[in-house]
């Protein structure tokens, strides 16, 4: 049987269910609180795992057969108990439980980092760079993708396609470029292309990296192209805190008579399920109360349909443009609740994709606490750890989804590290492509010369900023404190 999402919000089913397979292992000593050690924090991660993970039928290490025991007898069960025992960090638990195919699951000390996390909210310096590794060397540089607003990154002058090869003087490598990168403070040496070489400039920029709240909107503005207004929005991550802003666009693209919409999701990594419905139902509008996707769980919870409404989360009325054809952006960069978008979006209107292939994640997570039910409330305040595994798998209206190497683009055009364009510009070469179909006479620079320059380098992306962070390309539906 398939419940709507919204009888799962209101029921809270999934944190029922928990409750009935958990058992705490919390004491109250006179509100004295004591640290928890490693048997209890395993026991926390045994339990989740066991009740929640996508991949339950997939790992040896779950399973309530396991100890041939009723799981209310687990807590004074010494081959349980010895179980747990062999491992030595929570980390090494939970590793040995995931599957070789899982690629997203994540264990997290400190639960607090993760929640600032998805609001945006992280040590940054406000320089979003990628970092690209020269053919078959272990030579990397830096390329600057944009820079957050009001950070020390803007403050210093970096600008949106300066390219550094070096940090605090030492060339940066396929093996220590996330030592490198990780101090509060460094300095980058900037480089440029000279001919087929990437010289130092003998330029270098200081930056120290603060506590930021970025802004997911980047960039929102109404381009006049022939006569048409064509809404252009740069999203950079789906964050539930900021669906009011997003909404506010959509108003003011409503006002402006926008009639084409270009959604820039090159550098999203994802975020929030709800969020990417909201905005999926600001594109379109006229599919209320059709299916948006479904929710596919292991074999303890019923699937759950997501669908297309006229409110957010926060029941603030969405603004909604009704287009019936939308240009994505995407990269190597775009994952999870972005390729939801697109997947979602497909059996409904016109989606042209422009760009490279997506990332290729159609899983997503649930952050889980330790307490009686896994919620954030009545956490166990003898320890910091959370989880947040995959839980669920899903799919469009035409049960669509298993696209491991990624969502495909109709048009094909990779960002040239040395060309970037402005972004925002009617002449950034791949909003240009777009602007190019609908009927302007914008001209960027041509795929040939961009992807010839790419293959003849042999460039490859590697890693990027923010991969160090742990809410990194995740898919999530929030918890009970998000929900109620």
């Amino acid at each position: 049987m398939i419940k709507d999402i919204s009888m799962f919000k209101k029921t809270g089913i999934l944190l029922v269910i928990f409750s009935m397979l958990f058992v705490s292992c919390q004491e109250d000593l006179d509100d004295v609180i004591r640290p928890s050690g490693n048997l209890e924090i395993n026991d926390f991660i045994w339990k989740a795992m066991t009740s929640t993970y996508f991949f339950l039928s997939d790992s040896p290490d779950l399973g309530f057969e396991r100890f041939d025991l009723p799981e209310q007898r687990y807590a004074t069960n010494p081959g349980y108990l010895d179980f747990l025992s062999n491992y030595q960090t929570p980390e090494l638990l939970f590793e040995d439980i995931k599957v070789s195919q899982d690629r997203f699951s994540i264990i997290v000390s400190d639960y607090r980092v993760l929640e600032n996390n998805s609001q945006g909210i992280s040590l940054q310096n406000g320089m979003r760079f990628g970092l690209v590794r020269i053919g078959e060397t272990n030579q990397v540089f830096g390329y600057v993708r944009y820079v957050v607003p009001n950070s020390p990154a803007e403050t210093q002058g970096v600008q949106r396609g300066m390219v550094f090869t070096q940090i605090d003087g030492v060339g940066i490598t396929d093996t220590n470029f996330a030592e490198l990168l990780s101090p509060q403070q460094y300095t980058i040496g900037l480089a440029e292309l000279q001919g087929n070489t990437i010289v130092p400039t003998g330029q270098t920029i200081s930056l120290t990296k603060i506590e930021l709240t970025e802004n997911p909107i980047h960039i929102a503005e109404t381009l006049d192209v022939n006569g048409q207004k064509v809404g252009y929005l740069m999203y950079n991550a789906f964050r539930s805190n900021f669906e009011s802003e997003l909404n506010q666009v959509f108003g003011a693209f409503l006002a402006e008579g926008v009639t084409e919409l270009v959604l820039d999701l090159r550098y999203n990594g994802g975020g929030s399920v709800e969020t990417a419905k909201d905005l999926s139902s600001m594109i379109t509008g006229q599919f209320n109360g059709d299916l948006f996707a479904k929710l596919t769980f292991n074999e303890n919870f019923e699937d759950i349909i997501s669908n297309f409404d006229n409110s957010t989360a926060e029941g603030e009325s969405i603004n909604s443009l009704n287009l019936s054809k939308v240009y994505i952006l995407t990269s190597g960069s775009s994952a999870s609740a972005s390729e939801l978008v697109i997947n979602a979006l497909n059996p409904y209107i016109n989606v042209i994709q422009i760009g490279t292939n997506t990332v290729g994640k159609f899983q997503g997570s649930q952050l889980l606490y330790d307490s009686p039910d896994f919620s954030r409330q009545d956490v166990n305040p003898g320890h910091f750890y959370a989880l947040q595994p995959l839980i669920f798998e899903i799919e469009n209206a035409e049960g669509f989804t298993g696209f491991e190497d990624g969502l495909e683009p109709d048009i094909v055009q990779a960002e040239d590290f040395f060309n970037l364009g402005v972004l925002g510009d009617p002449t950034e070469p791949l909003l240009a492509i777009a602007l190019q179909d609908i009927g302007a006479d914008f001209q960027g620079d041509q795929d040939d010369e961009i992807l010839g320059r790419t293959a003849a380098q042999d460039f490859k992306i590697i890693s990027e900023s923010g991969s160090e962070l742990p809410g990194y390309q995740r898919m999530y539906i929030k918890d009970k404190s998000y929900i109620e």
